[in-house]
C-alpha cells in the first residue's frame, strides 16, 4: 500500500463587491493613496456591507463556489475545519453552522484560530487527518470580516484589512503529491502587540470598554513589521533548505498578504523572481486567514500538476510558519 499524501483538490472564493479604495479611506482618516501604497502595496480591499452577515456568510460562498467548480457531493464531507479570526459570534462554532448550511451533513466541523496563520495551521491540521487514513475528505475555509474589529478613525489599523473567504478541499493522494513538509512556530512575547484588548475573560464587555473602543483591533505596526519579516523570510528559507530546494525548484511563493515589503522581503531572501510570487494585496487588502486560499483562487488556472509551492504567513500571538507542497492537478 503506497504512502498516502494530502493534496489539494479543488479551490473556491468569495469576496464582497464593495470596493473601499484609498481615496475613500482618505475621506475617513487623515491619509492618502500614495502615503498606503508606498508603506503597503494596497490600493483597494473589499468590505461586506450587508447588514446582519458575518464570517459565515461569505464562508458560505467560498464554499459553495468550490463545490459547484468540483462537482463535489457536500454529503461526502468528512471535516469542515474553519480558519478563522473573526467567528460570527462567541462560543457557537462558525464552523458547525457552515457546514449545515452548504449540506455537509455528515462531517464535524470546528474553528481553528491562529490570527493571520489560521489557514496554514489548518493545512497542517487537514494534512494530518487524511493521511491517518480515515477521512478522505476535508474542506478547510479561511474567511474573515475584518471590517467588524476595525477602528476606521485609527490609520495604523483600517488601511491594511479587507474582507474575504477562500476554501481548498483536502484529499489522498498516492503520487506523492501534496503537503511534503511545514515549519510551524509560536512565541507568545507577541500577545501585546497586535490584539483586542476587551471581549475575551481577561476584560468582559462593559459600557466602560466600548466607550475606549477596547473592541477593536489595535497593533504596535513597527514590532509587528519587524517579527513578520525576519519570520516569515526565515521558515521559508529553512524549508528549502530542509527539503534541498533552490529558487529555480520553487514554481511559486503563497505569501500571506499583509504587506508587500514583507513579501518582498521573504521572496527575496529564497532567491525567487516577482513573477514567482503570487500577490493581490493590491485588491484586497489583509483579508488575514483568507489571504492564502484566495491567491489560489486567484492563480488556480496557471497551477500545474507537479508545481512546488511554499506557503508562509505570520500572524499575532505571534504565529508563522511555512508548508511545502506539490500541486496535483493541472488546470480545468
Amino acid at each position: 500500500m503506497s504512502t498516502i499524501t494530502a493534496a489539494i483538490t479543488a479551490v473556491g472564493g468569495y469576496v464582497p463587491e464593495y470596493v473601499l479604495t484609498n481615496d475613500i479611506l482618505a475621506t475617513m482618516v487623515e491619509t492618502n493613496d500614495d502615503w498606503i501604497t508606498s508603506r503597503t502595496g494596497i490600493k483597494q480591499r473589499r468590505i461586506l456591507k450587508q447588514k446582519g452577515k458575518g464570517t459565515s456568510f461569505m464562508a458560505i460562498k467560498a464554499a459553495q463556489d468550490l463545490l459547484s467548480k468540483n462537482q463535489t457531493n457536500p454529503q461526502d464531507i468528512d471535516l469542515v475545519i474553519m480558519a478563522t479570526a473573526t467567528p460570527d459570534m462567541p462560543v457557537a462554532s462558525t464552523g458547525a453552522y457552515v457546514a449545515t448550511k452548504i449540506g455537509a451533513v455528515n462531517a464535524f466541523s470546528y474553528d481553528l484560530a491562529a490570527a493571520c496563520s489560521s489557514f496554514l495551521f489548518g493545512m497542517s491540521t487537514a494534512a494530518k487527518y487524511i493521511e491517518s487514513g480515515r477521512y478522505k475528505k476535508v474542506l478547510l475555509i479561511g474567511a474573515d470580516k475584518m471590517s467588524s474589529i476595525v477602528d476606521y478613525s485609527d490609520r495604523t489599523t483600517c488601511i491594511i484589512f479587507g474582507d474575504g473567504a477562500g476554501a481548498v478541499l483536502f484529499e489522498p493522494n498516492h503520487e506523492g503529491l501534496g503537503v511534503q513538509d511545514e515549519i510551524l512556530r509560536s512565541d507568545g512575547v507577541g500577545r501585546e502587540s497586535l490584539k483586542i484588548d476587551a471581549g475575551g475573560s481577561i476584560l468582559p464587555p462593559s459600557n466602560q470598554t466600548i466607550i475606549d473602543k477596547q473592541h477593536f483591533v489595535h497593533q504596535d505596526g513597527k514590532t509587528v513589521f519587524k517579527f513578520a519579516v525576519s519570520k516569515m523570510a526565515d521558515v521559508s528559507e529553512n524549508i528549502m533548505k530542509r527539503n534541498n530546494l533552490k529558487g529555480d525548484d520553487i514554481q511559486w511563493l503563497v505569501p500571506h498578504q499583509a504587506n508587500k515589503r514583507i513579501i518582498d522581503a521573504t521572496s527575496n531572501r529564497m532567491e525567487l523572481p516577482q513573477d514567482k510570487v503570487m500577490l493581490n494585496i493590491h485588491r484586497y487588502g489583509n483579508t488575514t486567514s483568507a489571504t492564502l486560499p484566495l491567491c489560489l483562487f486567484d492563480y488556480e488556472n496557471q497551477l500545474k500538476k507537479g508545481d512546488n509551492i511554499v506557503f508562509a504567513a505570520f500572524g499575532g500571538g505571534f504565529t508563522w510558519g511555512s508548508i511545502y507542497l506539490k500541486w496535483a492537478y493541472d488546470p480545468r
